[in-house]
């Protein structure tokens, strides 16, 4: 069986392509349904894009091999093509794009641009063996149980990262660069919640409170949340992109820092009140009480001079904590890391020493930010693919 193209990967960035490529595609996915990460994104409403993406989102060891992609296929375009699908969609926080209905809308949007372009797509079919020929590839398929036969002129892979195993997620991408020897940067989860030791946050599971998480590397303003096996919520998952094993995070339970003027204030109005109740006006009271032991709380605010209520709010603006993981590759949002842009055209994504592969979405080392980011990586760089291959 020819084709021009054969996309492996039916998730955001393979379909994006499998729109834009022309000719006779294919494109091939394990699983039963196409667009399984889209379809739980987001609470099941996808967060399909950003309206302030841009390259500073995106981490890389090249952090300008986004651009090109980026420019050439924006947010602006891609909420254009759900306008014109009368998908109906809203801005939560911070540019966040989720649709008001379902994701599988998203999913169906695609499903149809790809039947409209062409494009065949066969599910539950697994790849046993590629081939580089003469002309192109060879694939060995397993499809329904049956193996077929399949040739191309173009390879697109399309296969994602190791992240969400559950939901089939394997290191396909990286074993096929491997065969071609193309590098491949080193992987780790991202976007993926704190791990503590011996429940250290058992009793806070549930309080969620708004800090600024930094280390040496990154600072994010957003919510955290306490769990049984450590912390999680946005800053949490933002800053995991950005940490290593050791390393220690610093939280701001302040980060608007009006706490002092507060409690000076209150001290005027109402000093015989115990200083823990004032400051659970603030902050979760089980999280109050549980820093008591660590940070010095004692007696009403009439009790505290201007020296000690400082100290308090800059222990309280730096509390310092060393993670001892992450939960992994189990619940992490995207892999970090993958095939070196190095090996790859900007403009093309087409690896450059084996003319015809060509390398999309979150197998290609370039991991967006919480929010959108990621899927607007894999629409810029499915398009930058297709309308190569279209254009060859």
């Amino acid at each position: 069986m020819d084709f021009d193209t054969i996309i492996l990967g039916a998730g955001a960035a393979g379909m994006m392509c499998a729109t834009r490529t022309g000719g006779r595609t294919l494109v091939v996915d394990h699983a039963k349904n196409p667009g399984e990460k889209i379809r739980i994104s987001g609470g099941g409403r996808c967060n399909f894009t950003n309206m302030y993406a841009e390259p500073r989102n995106f981490l890389s060891q090249n952090p300008h091999f986004c651009k090109s992609a980026l420019v050439r296929y924006t947010q602006w375009d891609f909420i254009e093509l759900v306008d014109q699908h009368g998908i109906a969609w809203h801005e939560k926080t911070l540019g966040q794009l989720f649709c008001d209905g379902s994701s599988k809308q998203i999913i169906a949007m695609l499903v149809s641009e790809m039947e409209r372009a062409g494009a065949e797509l066969w599910l539950k079919t697994a790849l046993v063996d590629l081939a580089k020929t003469e002309s192109g590839y060879r694939l060995t398929l397993d499809k329904d149980g049956k193996r077929v036969t399949a040739s191309c002129r173009n390879l697109v892979l399309a296969t994602g990262g190791k992240s969400i195993p559950k939901m089939g997620a394997t290191g396909l991408a990286y074993e096929i660069a491997r065969q071609f020897d193309i590098p491949v940067t080193e992987t780790r989860p991202a976007l993926v919640p704190f791990t503590f030791p011996e429940g250290r946050f058992k009793p806070l599971a549930g309080v969620a409170t708004p800090t600024r998480l930094s280390n040496d590397h990154a600072s994010f303003d957003e919510a955290l949340l306490f769990t049984h096996r450590g912390l999680s919520g946005p800053a949490v998952l933002q800053l995991s992109s950005y940490w290593r094993e050791g390393e220690e995070i610093h939280v701001n339970l302040d980060p608007e820092g009006t706490l002092l003027d507060a409690l000076r204030n209150q001290r005027q109005k109402s000093g015989r009140k115990a200083l823990t109740t004032e400051l659970s006006n603030h902050l979760p009271a089980r999280l109050v009480d549980a820093l008591k032991t660590d940070i010095e709380m004692d007696g009403n605010l009439a009790d505290q001079s201007d020296a000690k209520l400082q100290v308090l709010c800059a222990a309280l603006a730096d509390w310092r904590l060393t993670p001892s993981g992450t939960e992994g590759y189990r619940t992490a949002e995207v892999t970090l890391g993958g095939i070196d842009t190095n090996a790859l055209s900007s403009r093309t994504m087409e690896v450059t020493s084996v003319p015809g592969l060509y390398v999309i979405g979150e197998a290609v080392d370039v991991t967006g930010w919480l929010g959108g980011f990621n899927f607007q990586w894999a629409w810029s760089s499915g398009h930058a693919a297709g309308t190569a291959i279209a254009a060859a």
